[in-house]
Formats: structure tokens, C-alpha cells, sequence
């Protein structure tokens, strides 16, 4: 069975080490010492756990999308028509091209924290390499 180390559950769950530590002190994530003494989590666990946060999360109403990414403007492009914004969505990078008018609507900025709603009819799964 797939087992993870604190940082590796951090960094899939997009939260600090110390973060996941306070999950599994707290008995909300299950984990148990390797040989070595180290936490592990079970992969099951850490999907069950993931699961249960994406559907207790802040979603806002009714939609149709189940990908939502909160994270941070980076940057924001402006023409007269078109506006290009960048987020940084944990160690993601998303980004979305609108009318210049939705995104001065939407006060997009540097620094404004926003959250990318993904709905696609195209999505490539990946398996990354477990070598390195």
C-alpha cells in the first residue's frame, strides 16, 4: 500500500508540514511511525482525508464545476478588450483570460486572493515519475 511522509502529505494536500502534524496530533488524520520512527500516512487515508476537506470546503452555491483552486493573483495583464490573470494556487500556477471589464469588475490585482473555477471537458491524468 501507497504511504506518504508528512511533507510528501503536505505538499499533495497544499499545506505546511507543520499543518498536517496538527491534523494527525488532533486524531482528524489518521498516521502511524515507520521504522525509522517517522509519521506515515496510509494512502487511503490521506484520500479519504482529502476528499472530506474538498467537500467541507468554501464552496460558493450551486455549480456544476468541482474544480476550485484558492490561491492568489499574481498577475494581471490589461489590453482595451482582454485581460490575462495568473494565480498561484498552492504550487499551481492557473491562468485565465476574460473580458478587461470581468476582471475590473472583479478588482483583479496583484495580491488579491482568488479562487479559479475549472470546469473541463478535457483533463490529462499523469502519473508522476517515481524514480526521483
Amino acid at each position: 500500500m501507497t504511504t506518504f511522509r508528512i511533507s510528501e502529505a503536505a505538499g499533495l494536500l497544499g499545506v505546511s508540514s507543520d499543518t498536517v502534524r496538527r491534523w494527525v496530533d488532533a486524531g482528524r488524520l489518521p498516521a502511524r511511525r515507520d521504522d525509522n520512527g517517522h509519521r506515515i500516512v496510509e494512502g487511503s487515508d490521506l484520500a479519504a482525508f482529502a476528499r472530506a476537506q474538498i467537500e467541507t470546503g468554501n464552496g460558493s452555491g450551486h455549480s456544476s464545476a468541482r474544480n476550485r483552486l484558492r490561491g492568489i493573483v499574481t498577475e494581471v495583464i490589461k489590453d482595451a478588450v482582454m485581460a490575462q490573470v495568473e494565480i498561484a494556487a498552492g504550487p499551481y500556477r492557473v491562468v485565465s483570460l476574460m473580458s478587461r471589464q470581468a476582471a475590473d469588475e472583479l478588482g483583479l490585482a496583484p495580491g488579491v486572493v482568488a479562487v479559479a473555477v475549472i470546469k473541463s471537458t478535457n483533463v490529462v491524468v499523469e502519473i508522476p515519475d517515481q524514480s526521483q
